[in-house]
């Protein structure tokens, strides 16, 4: 029986997840599953990875892009509240939960700090007051815990480590 893999993030789950459903099956029953697997409540919604708005629905797996696998995110807030820091100065924008942090990156340096593409690519999204660095993957949500809603991060240089010319001393 073929099926259709759905990989899921949520505000309860800090990795990502996945589980298999025919593809009849409507968003309805997968986000009713998803809800008892992650101990959420029927406050919680659906989002598809990067759609601005939670998902209609009635529509059947067979019936979304991607073929044979799709990414989604369960999260009880609307929208998150996504602050970035960069030089001292804040921007912030609202995202569904669902938004990757490539997306907020990508947000962030074309349209709020009207970086070039090479100083762009010179940077990374830090959580703000740690170290940490989501992977660009990572749904905003898993990040923004319910009735809290919001995230900050700083933009950072990303620091490389250059090597060693291979020549000791002389």
């Amino acid at each position: 029986m073929t099926t259709i893999a759905i990989f899921y993030q949520a505000e309860t789950l800090e990795r990502v997840e996945h589980a298999n459903y025919p593809p009849e099956t409507r968003l309805a029953e997968v986000l009713e599953d998803l809800r008892g697997k992650l101990g959420l409540g029927e406050g919680a919604l659906l989002f598809l990875e990067d759609a601005d708005e939670s998902s209609d629905l009635g529509v059947r797996l067979r019936d979304l892009p991607h073929g044979k696998s799709q990414k989604v995110h369960v999260h009880r807030c609307r929208q998150i509240a996504v602050s970035v820091i960069f030089n001292g100065k804040p921007k912030e924008h609202r995202f569904s939960p669902a938004t990757t942090v490539a997306r907020v990156k990508r947000w962030a340096t074309e349209k709020a700090f009207e970086m070039s593409p090479e100083e762009a690519a010179e940077h990374v999204l830090q959580l703000s007051g740690t170290t940490e660095r989501p992977s660009p993957g990572t749904h905003v949500g898993t990040l923004a815990k319910h009735p809290h809603c919001h995230v900050s991060f700083d933009l950072v240089p990303n620091e490389r480590v250059n090597g060693a010319s291979g020549r000791r001393g002389s």
